[in-house]
């Protein structure tokens, strides 16, 4: 009992013995780097029983860490850069890259801002340092001749020798734009010359009349490919632009350009683009998209893409067709061509170009995904796009200002689309009687080439039959006849054979007659926008036209909305003895027959 006692008594003493040799000493333990504390923080997180570990040790350096730690706790947050102290510098560095960046970019950008236009807006977080209105009224924009513009000589004497002198302002405003490789939306209202605006960029560089001697001969040998796809929503519209191009090309070189409209034989479509190679094709989205579907089509290495009347293609109807030209002609500028997709690395680098008079939501939507950093271009003024508001319409002087931004985007775009010098009446009468009052308002008028709209097909032959029985010489034209048909009587009608055509809302968009002198509505259009477009069949490039609507008592009413809407005064008148006389209190002058 005595030895193992004994024993016991040794064994604890050794057992102090090495536990005080073991213990580190206080000030080794003040030594300790408090670095090593924030290695643990990191490691175990605040989920961690690291508290309960640090109340364990009673040693200084622990109390140091764990005031360190109480202090995050305090916050109620976890640990982030800025609490340590670090954000501060990523934040500069980010300042300075975004600064850099945006210095490379006014550097890069193709157009030059003056210094005085450039101004420094602070709107919330986001800096807008440009003022993006590039409204200039020099030289440019006021163009005396074609020839300022930069066109090259062999289409400068088509232009002179078809009677083109003048530039329009959107022509002045285009041209040059189109020709610096950029994007466009062009804008103005109907009748203004838009079709030329683009057509005479793209002749300067597609096609026989381009400027060869600044070309190589190599570059000017090889082009037998497409180069420029031009699209229309009808087929009047695009047989139209074609009748355009061949007078500028010449009749020598007619087969440079060539039609894909839906109505006629496509056999003979895929047969002649075969054999004549033309370098610019013009057609409708479903004919385009059929022929390219069917492999007859090779558009790749196509340069230009127009989208004609764009507001039209974008409805449903166009939707799927406008969808596969988009993919199958050439490649928007900025996309990647190093990328894993060797077949659009292979097409070439197209430039957009879309034209319509008013430019609602969906046209600004549509540029901005289709095409690469857009301008949009209307008389006298070019702004990049990314200026104007997608909730807006474009006003046809610029930008919406802040205080029209309640207003009614309809009545807007169709204010847009309407030619400045149109005179705009209205005529009481019976239903039965309405044919009868636009016989005698176009004697009255002494109206040369009139367009009378009704809204149902089925009538239009009723009342051709009603004037040529009267003696006027009048045709229909709808979209039941076939393409032969059609183009014969709008030949007619140009040609001064016709007096009277009588269609339906088919020629309301894109039909240029440019002697047509009188529009009359026998129908109520559906709205304001369309009051605009059938207007605008008159009254082009600056000539003087006159719009008469034909409603029964009921539809006043109607005619006084739109008046409200367009912003024009439509007063009443009467058709009494060969005179159309106002019959409003401030104006009972009677009206001279026009000219």
């Amino acid at each position: 009992m005595v030895q193992n006692g004994e024993r016991h008594a040794v064994d604890f003493v050794r057992k102090k013995q090495l536990a005080k040799t073991k213990r580190p000493s206080r000030m080794a333990c003040l030594k300790m780097p408090a670095l090593v504390s924030t290695r643990l923080l990191f490691l175990f997180g605040l989920s961690s029983p690291l508290p309960k570990l640090l109340r364990v040790s009673r040693t200084g350096w622990c109390h140091r860490n764990v005031l360190f730690y109480s202090q995050v706790r305090q916050d109620q947050a976890p640990l982030t850069l800025e609490s340590l102290g670090i954000k501060s510098q990523f934040e500069r560095k980010e300042k300075i890259t975004k600064t850099n960046k945006h210095e490379k970019f006014k550097q890069n950008s193709a157009i030059d801002v003056p210094r005085s236009k450039v101004k420094v807006v602070n709107k919330g977080t986001r800096d807008v340092s440009v003022n993006k209105s590039l409204e200039d009224e020099t030289a440019l924009f006021a163009a005396k001749s074609f020839s300022e513009l930069g066109l090259p000589p062999l289409l400068l004497e088509r232009l002179e020798s078809e009677g083109f002198k003048v530039p329009t302002e959107v022509q002045s405003a285009a041209i040059p734009t189109i020709l610096k490789n950029h994007d466009v939306v062009i804008q103005s209202y109907t009748g203004s010359g838009k079709t030329l605006a683009y057509l005479l960029p793209i002749l300067s560089e597609v096609g026989p009349l381009i400027d060869k001697s600044s070309k190589g001969n190599e570059e000017v040998g090889k082009k037998s490919e497409i180069e420029a796809v031009i699209v229309a929503p009808s087929r009047e519209l695009a047989m139209q632009i074609v009748r355009e191009v061949e007078k500028l090309l010449g009749p020598a070189n007619k087969k440079a350009v060539q039609q894909l409209v839906g109505g006629a034989n496509r056999s003979r479509q895929e047969e002649a683009l075969r054999k004549n190679k033309p370098a610019i094709i013009v057609g409708t989205p479903g004919r385009i998209s059929e022929i390219s579907a069917a492999g007859k089509l090779h558009t790749h290495g196509c340069r230009y893409l127009v989208l004609d009347e764009v507001d039209e293609l974008l409805s449903f109807n166009f939707r799927e067709d406008v969808h596969r030209i988009l993919d199958h002609v050439g490649r928007r500028s900025n996309a990647d061509s190093h990328g894993p997709n060797s077949q659009l690395a292979r097409r070439a680098a197209r430039q957009t170009i879309l034209v319509s008079a008013t430019v609602p939501f969906s046209v600004i939507r549509a540029a901005r995904s289709w095409g690469h950093d857009p301008l949009l271009v209307q008389a006298k003024t070019v702004i990049p796009l990314e200026s104007v508001p997608a909730s807006r319409p474009v006003n046809a002087s610029g930008p919406i200002s802040s205080s029209s931004s309640n207003s009614n985007p309809q009545p807007q775009a169709a204010i847009q689309s309407l030619p400045p010098a149109l005179k705009h009446y209205y005529c009481v009468t019976r239903i039965q009687h309405k044919v009868d009052t636009l016989r005698r308002c176009v004697h009255a008028l002494d109206a040369k080439s009139v367009i009378a709209f009704m809204n149902q097909t089925r009538q239009l032959k009723d009342a051709v039959f009603k004037l040529e029985a009267r003696g006027m010489k009048a045709a229909e034209l709808h979209g039941d006849l076939g393409k032969l048909s059609r183009s014969t009587i709008l030949k007619k009608f140009k040609n001064g054979e016709v007096r009277v055509l009588v269609t339906n809302e088919l020629s309301a968009r894109g039909l240029d007659v440019p002697e047509c002198d009188l529009v009359v509505n026998l129908d109520l259009p559906t709205d304001s926008i369309h009051y605009a477009h059938r207007a605008g069949r008159t009254g082009r490039l600056g000539r003087k036209g006159t719009v008469v609507t034909i409603c029964e008592e009921s539809e006043v009413f109607v005619v006084k909305k739109m008046q409200k809407q367009l912003g024009i005064t439509i007063p009443t008148c009467e058709f009494t003895e060969g005179k159309l006389s106002m019959t409003v209190e401030e104006e009972k002058k009677p009206v001279q027959a026009l000219k």
